[in-house]
């Protein structure tokens, strides 16, 4: 059994070495962990551009980036592996809104060199080390065929 001072240390000490080691590994992951992760030597204008363009037009707002954002439209971390370069060029330049699957996307109408940059930061996104997120989707059948 603990004494009252002895309970005391044990928890202070305790506290000590705990802050310490989230001192240490916030460290680690801000120095080292973070740009090695997300390529920051790829980090061009037009990436910043793309995601000046994409906060502006508040696309969080329906599509989810890195598992953040809305669940209404299809997440978008990896969508440039998905889709392709030419998928996302005309849809981002669409002068008409479409609803694929029911769900409207709204008509943007960007210019080529903001689809570009948009395009740009996307595969940036999309390049990252996620630590394999999102999963890949398993597409075994569900349907039991006896």
């Amino acid at each position: 059994m603990l004494t009252k001072s002895s309970a005391r240390i044990f928890f202070l000490g305790g506290t000590i070495v705990t802050f310490l080691i989230f001192i240490g590994l916030s460290w680690h992951t801000l120095s080292k962990d973070i740009p090695h992760r997300t390529h920051q030597e790829k980090l061009t204008p037009s990436v910043i551009a793309g995601k000046r363009l994409f906060e502006a037009n508040n696309c969080m707002g329906c599509h989810t980036i890195m598992g953040e954002g809305g669940y209404y439209a299809p997440e978008l971390t990896k969508v440039v592996e998905r889709r392709g370069e030419a998928y996302i060029k005309v849809v981002l330049g669409s002068k008409m809104p479409w609803a694929p699957r029911g769900r409207k996307m709204v008509a943007y109408g960007f210019n080529e060199m903001q689809a570009q940059e948009l395009y740009d930061f996307l595969k940036w996104v999309g390049e990252m080390d996620l630590n394999g997120f999102p999963p890949k989707p398993n597409y075994k059948s569900t349907i039991n065929t006896k």
